[in-house]
């Protein structure tokens, strides 16, 4: 099980009993769910916090008290009903029982996210493709035509991020703020920052604290973001509403996740120079001119860091490996975005999964290609290149964004931009000399080694959608060659080819905010082709990804 303890936590803060008899329905079976469960590779998450001083030990602890509350807030917001389901399932001490707990804390929630989002419990209706955003009686076009008969101030608050949107009293809809929506979980949340910033003596992380606390009540983001850009400390706390992948609508509301770190400053310093080498790269995107961005806002800090807690949208199934944060297109506009790169989970990704998947997959002579060092970078170059290219444009004389045009489409074509793109930029940047260009080789096949690892998360992730896209874009340029034994390898000219191809049609298409064109792209293109589906089944018995066991947040906490 992932985390007993944190499983506690969230059974209090949602006032549930923790034990209780019963017993449950069946299929799929015990056997079967931890089958599936097992694909999520089991690692210790220990951190060294050793150098920190008793009272950053502390503030960190109440930090993660904060963030486990982030847990609950979170199952609400992928369902209406995954309260009552996990009150049903505390409450069932069998061994079907616990397997259906165990893998509902995996998923947080009943549906299976490496299997297209099929339900693993008995009565329970396909995943809501609005969430619990909306109200659950309403249709999408319902919602959307109130939304756009709504003057222009309103519709930004109901279109916004930190809304939900319900049913008004006489059968309309109305926009709920989260810290209305989350009163109770977010006001306990606050509690603990501000707690963690009276403990702290770290300035930077005090203001961030007390701002994101204020936050909290206020549901006005804009000031804690902006302070969670200047963040300089050895503790890294990334938690609150960010990511819009849930919001399968429109990609409008976004959901509350936590990821509590602490810096790894000497890795962080070795990488700030790519930071300085963005402008250069938007100025020779392989796009018409002028949808390059000649000034790109604010700065862009590269943090390494080693996670101590993750929650919510932050953990769940398959783990993140680094983000671009944030997401509010205002602060990114006055300060621009920080790339953060979860370097534990990353060594553990590539422990556990790649090296078994490349020793599978590759052509026997390429397998000694794959490391870790452009694994590590191409993971970095992904997250930069989410702030490169289009963002804010314009349609029909409209001031809009790439994210509000492409609605639902909208997170697949990103990520899938920002792996294409970076590793384009990286070819960019070991022409340029910058980087060593006897690197290349690696880096290309290390990059094909991963596109299985993604592929395997299922095409309802986002990620795993984009990467499809990309593969199938390498296919049809013929530069993924299958020897006679299943193999494969890659022809790096070709890919080199497809690569930018595939950057242009991607960011053309951003920057038109052509919905029409990008569905037809995604339509066509998100499929897993036989050749591909061929290889993946053979890695079945290769871990998809890794379950975090977090060690040293329990001993920090005492739980």
């Amino acid at each position: 099980m992932r985390s007993s303890w944190s499983l506690l936590i969230t059974a209090c803060v949602l006032g549930l009993p923790v034990y209780a008899g019963g017993a449950a329905a069946a299929a799929p079976g015990a056997a079967d769910l931890h089958t599936m469960a097992a694909r999520f590779a089991p690692v210790d998450i220990r951190v060294d916090l050793t150098q920190l001083p008793a009272n950053e030990r502390q503030a960190l602890a109440a930090i993660i008290h904060a963030a486990q509350i982030i847990d609950a807030i979170y199952l609400r917001q992928v369902s209406p009903r995954n309260e009552s389901l996990l009150l049903t399932l505390l409450q069932d001490r069998s061994p079907l029982g616990q397997a259906r707990l165990e893998y509902f804390l995996i998923n947080k929630g009943p549906w299976s996210e490496l299997d297209l989002n099929r339900t693993f419990l008995p009565g329970v209706d396909e995943r809501p493709a609005q969430a619990n955003f909306y109200p659950t009686d309403a249709t999408r076009a319902e919602v959307e035509a109130w939304l756009n008969g709504l003057p222009a101030a309103e519709h930004e608050a109901a279109a916004g991020f930190f809304t939900t949107i319900r049913r008004a009293p006489g059968g309309g809809f109305v926009a709920v703020p989260y810290a209305l929506e989350y009163q109770n979980e977010l006001s306990e949340a606050a509690r603990f920052l501000f707690e963690a910033a009276e403990l702290t003596t770290q300035p930077s992380l005090k203001s961030f604290l007390d701002k994101r606390a204020a936050a909290f009540v206020s549901n006005d983001y804009y000031d804690s973001d902006m302070a969670w850009m200047d963040l300089d400390a050895s503790i890294e706390p990334t938690i609150g509403p960010y990511e819009v992948y849930e919001d399968q609508w429109f990609n409008y509301k976004a959901a509350f996740e936590a990821f509590i770190t602490v810096r790894d400053a000497a890795d962080s310093a070795k990488l700030a120079h790519f930071s300085s080498e963005l402008q250069d790269i938007e100025d020779h995107l392989p796009i018409d001119p002028q949808y390059r961005n000649p000034k790109l806002g604010g700065y862009a800090p590269i943090r390494v860091v080693n996670v101590v807690y993750n929650s919510g949208d932050g953990n769940h199934a398959t783990q993140t490996a680094a983000f671009n944060l944030p997401n509010d297109e205002r602060v990114v506009s006055a300060k621009g975005s920080k790339r953060v790169l979860l370097k534990n989970f990353q060594r553990a990704k590539y422990e556990k999964v790649l090296l078994p998947i490349s020793a599978r997959v590759l052509a026997p002579a390429d397998r000694k290609q794959v490391a870790f060092e452009p694994f590590f970078t191409h993971i970095l170059m992904h997250e930069l290149m989410h702030g490169l290219g289009p963002q804010a444009i314009t349609v029909d004389g409209r001031a809009t964004t790439v994210r509000q045009e492409l609605k639902e489409l909208n997170s697949t074509l990103e990520e899938a931009k920002a792996d294409v793109s970076g590793l384009w930029a990286l070819q960019y940047l070991m022409d340029k000399g910058v980087l060593d260009k006897r690197q290349e080789r690696s880096t290309y096949t290390t990059f094909l080694a991963s596109t299985f690892r993604t592929l395997r998360f299922g095409l309802t992730e986002s990620h795993a959608r984009g990467m499809a896209l990309q593969v199938n874009n390498l296919l049809d340029h013929g530069a993924i060659r299958i020897a006679h034994d299943g193999t494969f390898s890659l022809d790096i000219d070709k890919a080199k080819l497809a690569v930018t191809d595939l950057t242009h049609e991607i960011m053309t298409l951003q920057a038109h905010g052509d919905y029409a064109g990008a569905l037809a792209l995604t339509k066509r293109m998100v499929v897993i082709r036989p050749q591909m589906r061929r290889m993946l089944d053979k890695l079945k018995d290769v871990p998809v990804d890794i379950a975090p066991h977090l060690v040293t947040a329990a001993e920090l906490t005492g739980q």
